[in-house]
């Protein structure tokens, strides 16, 4: 249960990013709030390479996002990036790659 419940503690503040979506309509707006939050969020753990982590994320994000929008396969009404995706999108992505990076090896740990 303990392991769980660190997991969600992981994955909370992308689980809040998402619920700022249907709050803060700006795109340019939401972008800073997620960019202020995730600053905050890796400024105050400051595990080695999260850093690098984030920029991964938002990388490989961008690029993935950027082919399912151009093949047809996602399309986003909110486009301020690229004219195709939302500018706060790949931001998220990117945070979530370390909330999965933190996680992980709670999944794989013997221990609780």
């Amino acid at each position: 249960m303990q392991k769980a419940y660190n997991i969600f503690l992981n994955a909370l503040p992308v689980v809040i990013m998402i619920g700022f979506i249907p709050l803060v309509p700006n795109d340019y707006l939401l972008t800073a709030i997620d960019a202020l939050v995730i600053a905050a969020l890796l400024g105050a753990r400051r595990a080695p390479k999260d850093g690098r982590v984030f920029l991964l994320g938002v990388g490989v994000m961008l690029f993935f996002e950027y082919i399912f929008v151009s093949t047809g396969v996602e399309t986003f009404s909110r486009q301020t990036l690229l004219g195709v995706m939302p500018l706060w999108l790949p931001i998220v992505w990117g945070y979530a790659f370390v909330a999965i990076r933190h996680s992980v090896p709670l999944l794989v740990s013997d221990g609780r």
